[in-house]
């Protein structure tokens, strides 16, 4: 099958209420905006698939990586306190992974070309920031934490010239990771 017929079949199912319980809104796709269908949302199942869901509309706010699995009561899980307003759906993707980091905005300083899973920037590369980077291949998630912890951020393909600039001021990106088929 290919992979644009692998994320066809992505889905994720959304709940007012915990333990799957209340109205529901299914989602196989981007959604921008989920408070047209769902007034609250305390439980989802990821059916198939992967998911980022977001605490603001619009894709922004705080992120949360979903794959397949039950979430009966992920609010209390996640520490979310308003709830899923809006979630992007994360292609499958069978490539190779390929993201430079710099040191500063705007690809400056120091730059480290990374291919796999980086569990501290400090210890591999002693870099203590990541201001920018440029996702040339593959699918990431970034770390506020050394070890994959703390608040995360999805990074596609593309060039991320300022966080700051994204609502990111402030936050320090301490490891990465590729979100490969396993996680599917």
């Amino acid at each position: 099958m290919t992979s644009s017929g692998m994320n066809m079949m992505s889905r994720i199912v959304f709940y007012e209420d915990r333990n799957f319980q209340g109205r529901s809104y299914e989602c196989m796709s981007d959604c921008p905006d989920m408070s047209s269908y769902l007034s609250r949302c305390h439980s989802c199942r990821v059916e198939r698939g992967c998911f980022m869901v977001y605490d603001r509309t619009n894709y922004m706010g705080n992120q949360y990586f979903m794959r397949r699995g039950e979430y009966a009561d992920y609010m209390s899980m996640m520490g979310m306190s308003d709830g899923i307003r809006s979630c992007r759906m994360i292609p499958m993707y069978r490539g190779s992974y390929r993201m430079r980091i710099y040191e500063r905005e705007n690809f400056g300083g120091q730059m480290y070309e990374m291919t796999d899973d980086c569990d501290s920037i400090m210890d591999r590369y002693r870099m203590s920031n990541c201001m920018s980077c440029n996702v040339m291949d593959g699918h990431w998630l970034m770390y506020e934490q050394p070890h994959y912890r703390g608040r995360m951020m999805y990074m596609r393909p593309g060039e991320y010239r300022s966080f700051s600039n994204m609502g990111w001021s402030g936050m320090r990106w301490m490891s990465m990771r590729r979100i490969t088929d396993s996680y599917y």
